[in-house]
């Protein structure tokens, strides 16, 4: 079987890379598989074949439909084509990235209004939103892979397909190497972070959007907790500055990117993600299957993981009076003795990439028949 991937660039530190190449390395064991990336650039990697395709391009719109243009003249080779792009003529799509629509409408709550009209009236997202609607509509598409039942029922809602075109296959975590023993790797002396301080990590770039802000505003209210803020964004100081006049700095720690996510794992008690918009973080897994409880929002698809008070708390994005509540409530809990790090390990470890790559293997097959 003939099977190509579909993704435009390689951002080691990008959710939705971290899951092609998982797939990748863990497909390329199939010897019934035949699986060739396409892509503008990528990781070196053996196992696959990469096909190069980067034309050139003079803005971000330029660049998304002249990869789309390009990459899809070579879709007649394969036998699947599985896009992680909104490419039009894809076998499958991969939703990693949700609605698009969605996006803009969640992130247009902490737009000024001038920004909000310069979104609207954006070519870009324009050529996103006709993309992404003109992939779901054409026959070629068989079937859609969601990461969450939140991409699911939305994809559903907006572009009203049936129900058998849509599958839902959670990300899958190596639960060896994401594991509780990551304490190991604590930084906690480095970072000069008392031993038995309560530690929260926030993981990711688009500090705006995933909700630095509110973890910060979230920690005022309780002085004993510490925050670690890992990824790169080029806004940094806005929030830096924030930790200073919320009067929390000497007690946050911005990490920048940082090339083993496990220390930081290995140094948090628990991760916090108030993101107004993500389909379903590899973080979330990551730090779940290291034992770290989370705290999270009802814009994130990881929340149809979370059992209130158990492993995890959800509360809208912006709320932070509700991340205090529930920060204050986690607090509680440990000094009582609850088992949240137990509850969070045991919630990632079914989810393997085994799973994940016998799930897609199903896939394919069927489609196959």
């Amino acid at each position: 079987m003939k099977l190509a991937i579909v993704r435009q660039t390689y951002n080691p530190n990008g959710g939705a890379e971290r899951f092609v190449s998982r797939a990748l390395n863990t497909l390329a064991g199939d010897s019934s598989l035949d699986v060739t990336l396409i892509a503008r650039q990528w990781e070196n990697a053996t196992g696959w074949q990469t096909l190069t395709v980067d034309p050139p391009f003079r803005n971000r719109t330029a660049r998304e439909a002249g990869f789309a243009r390009a990459a899809s003249q070579l879709f007649n080779r394969f036998d699947i084509v599985q896009s992680h792009e909104r490419i039009p003529g894809a076998t499958i799509f991969r939703a990693g990235d949700g609605v698009h629509a969605t996006w803009l409408e969640q992130y247009s709550r902490i737009l000024s209004l001038p920004k909000r009209w310069s979104q609207t009236f954006s070519p870009y997202h324009r050529y996103i939103l006709q993309a992404e609607k003109a992939m779901f509509t054409h026959p070629a598409l068989r079937k859609v892979i969601c990461n969450s039942q939140m991409v699911r029922d939305d994809i559903v809602r907006r572009f009203h397909l049936p129900a058998d075109k849509l599958t839902v296959i959670y990300n899958g975590v190596d639960t060896a190497h994401f594991h509780p023993d990551v304490r190991k790797l604590t930084m906690r002396d480095a970072l000069a972070i008392p031993t038995d301080a309560p530690v929260l990590a926030y993981v990711g770039s688009g500090f705006a959007r995933k909700g630095v802000a509110t973890a910060l505003a979230a920690i005022a209210a309780h002085p004993g907790v510490w925050l670690l803020v890992a990824g790169r964004d080029k806004h940094a100081r806005k929030f830096e500055k924030q930790a200073q006049s919320l009067g929390v700095a000497a007690r946050v720690k911005f990490l920048g990117p940082v090339a083993d996510v496990r220390q930081v794992y290995g140094t948090a008690d628990a991760l916090i993600l108030p993101t107004l918009y993500d389909p379903f973080p590899n973080v979330c897994v990551e730090a779940l299957a290291c034992g770290l409880p989370l705290f999270t929002s009802q814009g994130c698809g990881a929340a149809e993981w979370i059992r209130e008070g158990e492993n995890g708390w959800v509360r809208d994005a912006l709320d932070v009076s509700g991340y205090r509540q529930a920060i204050g409530e986690w607090l509680s809990g440990r000094q009582a003795g609850k088992t949240y790090a137990v509850n969070a390990r045991a919630t990632a470890e079914p989810w393997t990439l085994d799973r994940m790559a016998q799930e897609l293997q199903a896939l394919y097959r069927e489609l196959l028949r």
